[in-house]
């Protein structure tokens, strides 16, 4: 065989080589490698997590590791000092498309309103957001913080105005609870303070009474009637006598909150607790739950009206009955007395 031929073959046999290889490099690289039958999916990877835990995580839902593993390591990923975070994988997508995707933390829009208590409203971000509901409320409960920012373990659920934010999944405790803070101060516009000094109340005091014309009544647009009643009882020196803080404070004593309670008991209003304002004067302590921003929007514009009292209306279902004297409001309440007695309500 002369030397022309051996190069002519081996010129061929390294054409044909270097074809294979390139379908392998190009097959490993772009094809898909995918194994789960939805259109997509979501990877959470916890903090501190290093490149063989990835692997474990990724695992379920790649088809094929080798050449992942493959992918990964040209383009450095395990290098990648942040590997925390909640990562989208679509179906198809091939080792490259992976890779680039473990590369992009997607954001978790978190949502939350009427919780009753900074317990409930831990657990509600605990479900959504790496940080577990021990480490939140202990953030949330931070001496130095709550003295920093002015709140106490009582009223600081009002730092949390409802509303839909964007965190990253990864986010710990107080990062969270800091940011929360900072929403909260630019929530408190200075118009908004304006308002509240107008009415000879604190930010908190606006969040504590809003939490009570939440609970009072559904209907946003009878919430600043509500709040003008309450407004009015306390510009007065009146007890609120609010049925809602009666409520709250049976719940408290009882520790159960899972308790439906549809109708207040003359006992209830004996229960000795600084929620219950059928026994002691003023606003209580903190937030009987978490109002939302009709509520203390309803507090910061109430109507104006001389009316001291209102009760649940018979005839115009989640209304209500509003009166500016003792005798009218009874007769209103005997109507909802006699209304709940045919209903057979006894709690």
């Amino acid at each position: 065989m002369n030397l022309k031929k051996i190069i002519t073959i081996f010129s061929v046999l390294l054409i044909t080589g270097l074809i294979v290889y390139g379908y392998i490099l190009y097959r490993d690289i772009f094809g898909a490698n995918t194994k789960f039958s939805e259109n997509e999916v979501y990877i959470y990877i916890p903090t501190d997590s290093d490149y063989e835990a990835v692997k474990k995580i990724v695992t379920p839902y790649i088809d094929n590791m080798s050449r992942f593993e493959m992918v990964a390591n040209k383009k450095s990923y395990p290098d990648r000092a942040e590997k925390a975070g909640r990562f989208i994988l679509k179906k198809g997508m091939n080792s490259n498309e992976i890779v680039n995707a473990l590369r992009i933390n997607i954001p978790v829009n978190l949502a939350f309103n009427n919780q009753e208590r900074l317990e409930n409203f831990a657990g509600r971000i605990g479900s959504q957001i790496e940080a577990d509901s021990l480490s939140l409320l202990t953030a949330f409960k931070d001496k130095k913080f709550l003295e920093e920012n002015g709140f106490t373990e009582e009223n600081v659920l009002s730092m949390f105005v409802p509303n839909s934010y964007e965190f990253f999944w990864n986010t710990n405790a107080n990062k969270f609870r800091d940011k929360m803070s900072k929403e909260y101060r630019k929530f408190w516009t200075d118009a908004r303070l304006e308002k509240a000094k107008l009415l000879n109340l604190t930010p908190i005091q606006v969040s504590i009474l809003a939490s009570i014309v939440h609970k009072e009544t559904v209907k946003r647009d009878e919430r600043p009637k509500v709040a003008g009643v309450y407004l009015n009882r306390l510009q007065r020196g009146i007890k609120l006598e609010a049925d809602p803080t009666v409520i709250y404070a049976v719940k408290l004593k009882s520790g159960d909150f899972n308790q439906v309670i549809k109708r207040v008991l003359y006992k209830d209003l004996e229960t000795d607790s600084p929620y219950n304002t059928y026994k002691y004067e003023g606003l209580p302590p903190g937030p009987i739950a978490m109002p939302d921003i009709t509520a203390l929007e309803a507090v910061l514009n109430p109507e104006k009206h001389n009316y001291i009292y209102f009760c649940a209306s018979v005839t115009n279902f989640g209304y209500h009955e509003f009166a500016v004297t003792t005798a009218q409001h009874e007769v209103n309440r005997q109507k909802y007395v006699a209304w709940v007695n045919q209903q057979g309500i006894k709690r």
